[in-house]
């Protein structure tokens, strides 16, 4: 991935904030939320609530240099979405940057099924570490018990499992997923007015980050901008293909629609490409907010086709190796740790679009 000088700067912010996250107790960590970020600022991580934290002694794992370590990553998603190859790209940057000795890295290709055995295949190679981006949140029990029978350390990101931090993995890392809906709801309620009927095009089911997209979205809105009412909420797997085709029913069906609100950026992309065919104009006579931050995305704010991008970020890498350098130092990390993200609109979107992925 070619990286721009801008998104450079974006990395060496992510590990300077990661630094100074994990070498102490921040406000969040006492229960006060993290910073958002206003628009086209990188405000990056801090610790949510995670009790006394997870230590080498509690977790039952031993020390160990990250150099002379066999790190796994388990990528969830065909990387055709550019979330996911960021994500991917950033961990092998950072590995390389901190001269990791061996990397392994597999791709579940969105089978639940092909990312049990990839993790299982990693630890049979001798991983001493994992990363996983979990396909869902549930489901991945056999591969985290193969791991804690090896004591083998394990950070998912991007999306939590219903398991238990410090005994079946090892911490969370991720973004504010009921922030993000909050936040996109604030930016919808400013592009309508607080007037208006609104389609929610839901991410894929079974993970969290669907639930708390929606359920930070919904509650928002409810509380306040009353006149803005949600008439249709039907998923779009988070795919574009999909997204446009669901678009595509719901203009005939719920024609009174006058808002879409993706759950990802690609999702929008394909709501976009449904509304020109159908001769209205996205942006302006259907609204348009979403989640992720993609290049396409905030080009198509520049392009008047969608009014704003509530970012997640996926450059885990430099606070994913952080966290385990802290670890494997005998240092305690909090159960979740909280990346926070971007927001692109109007406004900034022209002079921010070289941060975007």
């Amino acid at each position: 991935m070619i990286r721009t000088p801008r998104a450079w700067a974006a990395t060496a912010a992510i590990t300077l904030a990661g630094a100074a996250l994990l070498s102490g107790c921040t406000k969040a960590e006492e229960g006060t939320p993290s910073p958002t970020g206003t628009a086209g600022q990188q405000v990056v991580a801090s610790t949510s609530p995670g009790g006394a934290g997870c230590t080498l002694q509690s977790y039952g794992g031993t020390a160990l240099n990250l150099k002379d370590a066999i790190v796994g990553f388990s990528q969830s998603e065909k990387e055709a979405n550019p979330f996911r190859i960021a994500e991917t790209q950033s961990i092998k940057d950072e590995a390389a940057k901190i001269g990791v000795k061996k990397l392994l890295v597999t791709n579940a290709q969105s089978q639940l099924p092909k990312q049990i055995s990839d993790i299982q295949d990693m630890l049979a190679q001798g991983a001493q570490f994992l990363i996983i981006a979990p396909l869902n949140s549930d489901g991945l029990e056999p591969a985290l018990k193969a791991a804690a029978d090896k004591k083998v350390p394990v950070l998912t990101i991007d999306r939590k499992v219903n398991a238990t931090a410090c005994k079946d993995y090892l911490s969370f890392l991720g973004s504010n997923f009921t922030e993000q809906g909050k936040r996109a709801a604030d930016a919808m309620i400013k592009a309508t007015g607080g007037t208006g009927k609104i389609a929610i095009l839901l991410g894929s089911s079974g993970n969290n980050v669907t639930t708390e997209r929606t359920n930070g979205f919904v509650d928002q809105i409810k509380a306040k901008a009353p006149g803005l009412s949600i008439v249709a909420q039907q998923t779009g797997e988070f795919a574009r293909d999909k997204g446009q085709q669901v678009m595509e029913q719901l203009i005939q069906s719920k024609p009174e629609i006058t808002a879409v609100y993706a759950e990802n950026d690609e999702m929008a992309l394909g709501a976009v490409v449904a509304l020109k065919a159908a001769g209205k104009k996205p942006g302006t006579d259907v609204k348009i907010v979403s989640i992720d931050g993609t290049a396409n995305a905030v080009k198509a704010i520049v392009d008047g086709t969608i009014n704003a991008v509530i970012e997640s970020n996926p450059r885990f890498g430099p606070l994913a190796f952080a966290t385990a350098q802290k670890f494997f130092a005998g240092e305690s990390v909090g159960a979740a740790i909280i990346i926070s993200d971007r927001e692109y609109d109007a406004a900034n979107a022209k002079a921010e679009l070289a941060s975007a992925y």
